[in-house]
């Protein structure tokens, strides 16, 4: 532990004096950085109570634990006199407690090193305490590092970049003739791209700056990271006479056009789903000709499940030619610098799921499909209590997760928004039940936070945080093979097809 800070002058030693239920507590002076309200935080899932979670301090992942956890006392309901103290004891850390009394200044003699001589309480770990002066009470200094030494003793996080999540070890699921397709929805009808051609999925804007003499089809324009994005309504490129946006669901599904990137505004997104080749058909000659819109037809999905069909576009055959040199023409007169953006370089791409009103992430080659979450599952006795049940997924028995469960969470109360993403590792696949997909975010390595280092079994799930201060946003990125423990993956283990395929 640091020394009491001596204050400027004098031989007196400064600490920051709060309380936790009542008692009056301190830390030297030297170990705060700052005093803050209490900020949100975003729940690290299977965390030891003591940690709130992580909160964004000014761009920088903030790990905030509390006091009352640290100390063995039950949580409160928040209060408007709660502040976190920020640490500085090698690494930083918040310290959220129920109120701060203040700065005090005392005399060396009044300050008693020796621990022996306390009585600690369940939980406390003293460096020292501050004698009373004219009868006021015993200020406990608290040993804070060895607490939080002691409350967060992690494990050894495995040697791997947040930006490559490792698979378990195993034979690899085979994925040959199965193209990965991102769906949504135009005019009560079913449209999809390819997955790789998706940079991520965002919210429509409220509102959009018009181009000056641009085609129809382009709404306008919208901030993008350091860029502007172009928006062009999927239904007038469709042939539909309809308005331009959607309203409430709409979607921007942000894609590379030729070398330009644009957004296409959705009705809303469906799904990510994997669509085998005996699934897909050539487009018949009438949908493969440009009819209506601009866009053209690719290929048909037809649902094995549903025989429900999608209609597969190719961005590359989104537009007439003569329309896309009418929409460079009319880009052009934008600002040069803020319509230019960089296409190379290596990317990540996540699926981010909610759960409760905390968001995570799962790279996007982990996940096969996202879809609405089964109304009913096969229950399977003597299996954990996380095992939802099994489900026929074309004709293949897929284990599904209840993901709540499986972070001691209480049930979900907005089943209809609940979705399951079928996750595929080297040896597994298995459906999760979460409470919302929110999007697929693309971003670059250099986004990525490396996670702070956190107790236990959170050590190795969380691989990393993507922090997005613009928008106070902590979305945590979680590594699939540490999804599932040990024991878990060797029960599902007794799921896999007969033959040891393990994959579609």
């Amino acid at each position: 532990m640091g020394e009491p800070e001596a204050a400027s002058g004098a031989a007196r030693l400064r600490f920051l004096t709060f309380r936790v239920d009542e008692r009056l507590y301190a830390l030297p002076a030297g170990e705060v950085t700052e005093v803050i309200r209490t900020p949100a935080v975003a729940r690290v899932p299977q965390a030891p109570g003591a940690l709130l979670g992580l909160a964004n301090l000014r761009g920088e992942v903030l790990p905030v634990a509390t006091a009352r956890g640290l100390l063995g006392k039950p949580e409160r309901g928040s209060s408007t006199s709660d502040r976190t103290i920020v640490l500085d004891t090698g690494a930083a850390a918040g310290l959220a407690v129920d109120v701060i009394e203040g700065l005090i200044a005392v005399e060396p003699g009044r300050f008693a090193a020796d621990q022996t001589e306390l009585a600690a309480e369940a939980g406390e770990k003293l460096a020292g305490a501050i004698r009373p002066e004219g009868g006021t009470e015993v200020v406990r200094v608290l040993d804070i590092r060895s607490m939080l030494q002691g409350a967060f003793a992690s494990r050894a996080r495995p040697q791997r970049s947040a930006s490559a999540p490792q698979s378990i070890e195993g034979p690899a699921v085979e994925t040959d003739a199965v193209q990965r397709l991102v769906t949504f929805e135009v005019a009560g009808q079913g449209y999809g791209l390819p997955l790789d051609s998706v940079r991520e999925i965002i919210a429509a804007p409220d509102e959009v700056t018009a181009a000056a003499g641009a085609e129809a089809v382009l709404v306008g324009l919208i901030p993008y990271r350091d860029t502007l994005l172009p928006l062009l309504s999927l239904r007038q490129l469709l042939g539909f006479d309809l308005p331009k946006l959607a309203g409430d669901g709409a979607k921007v599904l942000v894609t590379w056009v030729g070398n330009s990137l644009v957004g296409l505004v959705a009705d809303q997104a469906r799904a990510v789903i994997s669509a085998e080749a005996g699934s897909l058909e050539p487009a018949p000659p009438m949908l493969a000709a440009r009819t209506g819109g601009e866009a053209r037809v690719d290929a048909i999905y037809r649902s094995k499940t549903n025989g429900r069909l999608v209609s597969i576009l190719a961005p590359a055959k989104l537009f007439r030619e003569d329309v896309m040199a009418r929409l460079t023409g009319a880009l052009s007169s934008q600002p040069k610098a803020a319509l230019s953006t960089n296409k190379s370089g290596e990317q990540r791409q996540y699926v981010v799921f909610r759960l409760g009103s905390d968001e995570f992430g799962l790279p996007v080659e982990a996940v096969d499909e996202v879809a609405r979450a089964p109304e009913t599952v096969a229950r399977v006795p003597k299996t954990p209590k996380f095992l939802e049940g099994v489900i026929n997924l074309r004709g293949e028995v897929l284990p599904v997760v209840d993901q709540r469960r499986r972070f001691d969470m209480p049930p979900s109360e907005d089943l209809e928004a609940r979705r399951l993403i079928v996750l595929r590792t080297q040896r597994h696949r298995a459906g999760v039940i979460v409470d919302s997909v929110a999007e697929v975010l693309r971003c670059s390595p250099d986004d990525i936070g490396e996670a702070p280092n956190l107790p236990g079994e959170t050590n190795r799930l969380v691989n990393g945080v993507l922090n997005l201060p613009d928008k106070a946003r902590l979305v945590m990125l979680l590594d699939p093979a540490e999804l599932l423990t040990r024991a878990e993956i060797g029960m599902l283990d007794e799921f896999k097809p007969k033959g040891g395929k393990a994959g579609v």
